[in-house]
């Protein structure tokens, strides 16, 4: 009998023990699922993971054919579905854990899910200093995450699932804008036939806000005009807080329908320091007249 007592009480302790032993399940993540033909922030985040991981795809926000090549590859390594559909297992054995003091393509993706998606002021460098530490600090706090500036498997959940004010980021990459604009009809031209945001001969989209893109698309359909778009987010142009860079201006084609437009509708607010002559519209945009370097400047806040 006694010896009966002894096995059920270590038989006890062993059931009480078994959780130092196996580590138990993380309670279940909401992720959300991405596939062949989406683009965004959470496809960024995909390909820099995968980047991290070794994977050779460019972090460009458009889940085209080679993503889906590269995701497939991955789940087979990984002993699931190559499907090319990213959801909940795959992103498990995808996202990359970050803290401050490490720089990666991960935390590139992090930065902008926080600046993109969620209007966190901070720079999108890849290096996690102390900025975006109180950035995903705040990130967590906002949604009840214990708020430890690390960033595992639930603030990653929560960064990819949730939405930007409105359900849309503030900021597109380049695809995204070429693929809105294009759909609009509008083409993107550059001197440079490029569109590396560091090179001004090339035309970059990348980081413009989606007011500016949406405005040129409105201007297109209330004009009727036909033009191209031939500067955007690159370096040299003017700096300042509504400029180029900062995605609140594009360049078009300075063609007699687009000049012919703004000239007899829009209200003139005199010359710029330039000399370029500005219209309003009636949305509060400016349309400045870079004749001397044949095209339009729009401002659209």
């Amino acid at each position: 009998m006694q010896r009966m007592r002894t096995t059920i009480g270590m038989l006890a302790l062993l059931v009480l023990a078994l959780p130092f032993f196996y580590p138990q399940a993380a309670a279940a993540r909401s992720w959300p699922i991405v596939r062949k033909g989406d683009s965004g922030e959470n496809v960024v985040t995909l390909q820099a993971s995968l980047s991290f991981r070794g994977y050779s795809v460019v972090a460009d926000g458009a889940f085209g054919t080679g993503t889906e090549t590269v995701v497939k590859s991955f789940q087979q390594a990984n002993g699931l579905s190559a499907d090319g559909i990213v959801g909940a297992q795959s992103w498990e054995k995808l996202f990359v854990v970050v803290r401050q003091g490490d720089t990666n393509s991960a935390v590139n993706a992090l930065q902008r899910q926080l600046k993109n998606k969620y209007g966190y002021s901070l720079s999108i460098d890849g290096a996690f200093g102390a900025g975006t530490h109180n950035a995903v600090v705040s990130f967590q706090q906002s949604k009840g995450l214990g708020a430890d500036g690390i960033v595992g498997g639930d603030t990653w959940a929560a960064l990819l699932s949730g939405t930007a004010s409105g359900g849309t980021s503030t900021y597109l990459t380049d695809a995204e804008a070429r693929a809105m604009l294009s759909a609009a009809g509008i083409p993107v031209v550059s001197s440079g036939n490029c569109s590396d945001r560091n090179n001004r001969t090339c035309t970059s989209l990348e980081q413009i806000r989606r007011n500016t893109i949406t405005g040129v698309i409105g201007f297109k359909q209330a004009s009727g005009c036909s033009f191209n778009v031939t500067g955007g987010t690159e370096i040299g142009h003017s700096s300042g807080t509504y400029s180029h860079y900062n995605g609140y201006k594009v360049d078009i084609s300075r063609v007699s329908c687009v000049t012919n437009y703004i000239t007899t509708r829009y209200t003139s607010i005199g010359n710029r320091s330039d000399g370029a002559p500005q219209y309003r519209d009636a949305n509060g945009s400016i349309y400045a007249d870079e004749y001397f370097a044949n095209h339009w400047d729009i401002l659209f806040y």
